[in-house]
């Protein structure tokens, strides 16, 4: 058995903005990481649901390496020919129609806001647009972002937070549908497919139908925050396809770059408002990014990996629902789609998910809590059945200490 490195270098200079397991990792292949004392590791993280291709894909590497010689970065006062393919790809396998492309998830939904905002300005008429969102969402760090996340403990001490936002339960279309008839001006709703850092919690059919023909009877724009769901996570392009709708506006980032930043506003065109000037991003949609998306999108497609979701994750699913059959006392149910997969406690469990996640990094694998209560399972989209299997043994054995 490994043993957790006891502390990791002193690395003063950094602000302690994050809570990092002790553990130094230096080199990927695949959906294997090692550390700094060759020590290695199943990664089910994947940079949380970011290296789609996993570590060092050679399709990447040969794509990164071609382009940096030809060109890296302009700015956006230049066509870039990888945006327009990058944006035909993403058009052609969704139902959007305009792409906006940005860096990160967060800035991502910053645009969504935006747009919806200005839409509601100059095609509404309001004077003081409101946005619901749903508790326990996540949506992103930037004060927009942040108020729009219904989480108190990602909002203390960064107030006065912005204006506009309103929150209501997840799944429950009752408490929805009540709360945007008693308000004028909700301009958008926007809401998960599933709730990632909220503790992997898939959407409702009857529930995100209903908010379909809510916003549809009263003129609401219906905005999806696909940064974690999007891009084959779920066994499809996007999350919204397992719920039988289609959003007016959403957002992706995370497993769209594979590992390299980058991240996209995407509308039907009835909804896009942009002009020149109203929203921009230096960084965004360099070519270097552009063309990891799209070579991101095109492996996804040639090699068959949504249908290697689908088995993968019901391979995880069933094997995770053995580990609950044998610890009822510890855990009570599994839930989520594809390769976004949640393992939940039991609130009278003697331990938390960073407990188990810290367990299992003593086995060679790498998890990422959702909370307190759920252990979060989210591996590159190109795991082995024979990975998947390894990773249930080895969570086996950290379950079993």
């Amino acid at each position: 058995m490994t043993t957790l490195l006891e502390s990791p270098p002193t690395l003063s200079a950094l602000m302690p903005t994050y809570n990092r397991f002790p553990v130094i990792l230096v080199r990927g292949a695949g959906c294997w990481v090692w550390d700094d004392q060759g020590r290695e590791y199943l990664d089910f993280v994947a940079g949380i649901a970011t290296c789609s291709l996993g570590h060092a894909h050679p399709r990447l590497i040969q794509a990164m390496n071609d382009q940096i010689q030809q060109l890296h970065h302009v700015s956006n006062l230049y066509h870039i020919p990888l945006q327009q393919e990058l944006a035909a790809f993403l058009t052609h396998h969704s139902c959007a129609d305009r792409v906006f492309f940005a860096n990160s998830g967060a800035e991502a939904n910053e645009g969504a806001i935006k747009l919806a905002r200005k839409y509601a300005h100059t095609v509404k008429g309001y004077e003081y647009p409101l946005i619901v969102t749903a508790q326990a969402s996540f949506h992103g760090r930037t004060l927009a972002t942040l108020t729009a996340t219904g989480q108190p403990k990602y909002q203390k001490h960064f107030d006065p937070l912005m204006p506009g936002f309103v929150y209501v339960p997840y799944n429950d279309l009752e408490a929805l549908t009540k709360t945007v008839l008693e308000l004028e001006q909700v301009a958008a709703i926007l809401l998960e497919p599933i709730q990632g850092e909220g503790g992997v919690r898939p959407g409702d059919w009857d529930y995100f139908q209903g908010v379909r023909r809510l916003c549809d009877e009263r003129g609401i724009l219906l905005i999806l925050d696909e940064v974690q769901s999007g891009m084959g996570r779920t066994g499809h392009w996007w999350g919204y396809e397992c719920l039988g709708i289609e959003p007016d506006i959403f957002s992706s980032a995370k497993g769209l770059g594979g590992g390299i930043p980058i991240g996209a506003v995407l509308c039907k065109e009835q909804y896009n408002v942009f002009q020149p000037g109203d929203h921009a991003s230096t960084y965004g949609g360099n070519p270097l990014a552009c063309r990891a998306a799209l070579t991101v999108g095109q492996t996804i497609e040639e090699l068959g990996l949504l249908a290697q979701v689908h088995q993968r994750g019901e391979q995880l699913r069933q094997g995770l629902k053995a580990l609950v059959a044998t610890y009822p006392e510890w855990f009570q149910e599994v839930r989520g789609w594809g390769l976004l997969q949640g393992l939940v406690l039991q609130p009278s469990a003697p331990f938390q998910a960073g407990d188990i996640v810290k367990w299992a990094i003593e086995q060679g694998l790498l998890l990422v809590p959702a909370g307190t209560q759920v252990v979060r399972f989210v591996p590159p989209l190109i795991v082995t059945e024979a990975e998947v299997q390894m990773a249930l043994e080895r969570l086996g054995n950290a379950l079993r200490r």
